[in-house]
């Protein structure tokens, strides 16, 4: 018998050879079933609720992976990593953003210092990691729900027109005044990182955990269409403009996710950087009004609420997935669902079981 959690934690279990094992990124649900990805991973799992151990609450198993290779037509191999970080379901339809960005390697114990002065001046942009993509849920007569590259009623799988340098955001964004610098800059180094998704209807939100400018996080509004098999950026209105940018005041820190909840958007936030720095939870009230109104090419929203802060370890423990639990699925009280990359061993239990938390919210 596995040793037991408390009511608040939420247990996840994978199995060997499972494409996500432990640095999950992005979480959302269909029904009982959730859907997770990590970012050293090029494909989504699936886990179904199962009756929980002891005292815990929630228990998540039977592990399904969906390697994005069966899905889309990748610019990169298939197993190359497209770091998935935001997720969200929304009219039959999962969508996945990868990070864009680009990665530096990393200084290594076992290395002289020649060696890691070659290493930290070295970067590369994995070839699937500029993706955005919408992936048609379909679920069969006993109401699992699967992954398909093209559902029977005619749903298929898009992604947006690029490739693996560049896609129709990039090129969007290569002049822009704001972020055009930062897009060939790694992510940890306060370059261009995509971490968060909303959706709502063909707007979808895009959280920037980098940059962060003087002290504002961003949100990127795009419109998305499709054309000939294809996900295409869309006029945000009759002006012709194809990106709209909020800046949020987070107290410096960068966007890890971002999840409507009626109304309202909520925003997890953390180090923009390689820090142990503060995890926190805002909420923008009314951001749905907010944007379906607004005509602003850059706005600011310099008040936000703040619901929580959450606990963080030393180079573990970092919150990078919220989602709001089905109704009913943890008694009347709502929840968020949140999960963790680099889990301690305080939320982790043999090589394929990781913890994430219940945080109940208003």
């Amino acid at each position: 018998m596995p040793n037991t959690r408390s009511a608040m934690a939420v247990r996840l279990e994978f199995a060997p050879g499972s494409l996500v094992h432990s640095n999950l990124s992005g979480a959302a649900f269909s029904g009982d079933w959730l859907w997770v990805a990590g970012d050293e991973a090029c494909g989504i799992d699936r886990l179904r609720r199962l009756e929980p151990v002891g005292r815990e609450t929630l228990r998540f198993g039977e592990v399904r992976d969906f390697p994005l290779a069966d899905l889309l037509d990748l610019p990169g191999a298939p197993d190359e990593e497209a770091d998935l970080e935001g997720m969200a379901v929304a009219d039959g339809y999962l969508w996945v953003v990868g990070s864009h960005g680009f990665k530096r390697k990393n200084a290594s114990a076992d290395l002289d210092h020649g060696a890691n002065a070659k290493r930290l001046q070295t970067l590369s942009l994995d070839r699937n990691r500029r993706l955005l993509a919408c992936l048609p849920i379909e679920t069969d007569g006993a109401g699992v729900p699967s992954l398909v590259r093209k559902a029977q009623d005619g749903r298929r799988a898009l992604q947006l027109k690029g490739g693996a340098q560049s896609n129709e955001l990039t090129r969007a964004l290569e002049k822009d005044a704001h972020f055009g610098a930062y897009l060939s800059l790694p992510g940890k180094d306060n370059g261009f990182d995509i971490e968060g998704l909303a959706v709502d209807g063909q707007r979808l939100l895009l959280g920037l955990r980098g940059p962060v400018l003087r002290g504002w996080a961003a949100i990127l509004e795009v419109s998305v269409k499709v054309r000939a098999k294809e996900l295409r950026l869309a006029p945000l209105d009759r002006s012709g403009i194809l990106i709209r940018k909020h800046f949020l005041q987070l107290d410096g820190l960068g966007i890890r996710d971002l999840h409507f909840l009626g109304d309202d958007l909520y925003v997890l936030a953390g180090p923009t950087m390689v820090l142990n720095g503060d995890i926190r939870v805002f909420k923008w009230p009314l951001a749905r009004q907010v944007l379906a109104s607004n005509r602003h090419p850059v706005r600011f929203e310099p008040v936000l609420t703040e619901s929580v802060s959450l606990p963080h370890g030393r180079g573990t423990n970092r919150a990078e997935a919220m989602c709001d639990l089905p109704a009913g699925l943890v008694g009347s009280r709502p929840h968020w669902l949140v999960l963790y990359d680099a889990p301690g061993e305080d939320r982790r239990e043999g090589e394929h079981t990781v913890f994430g938390d219940l945080l109940r919210h208003d």
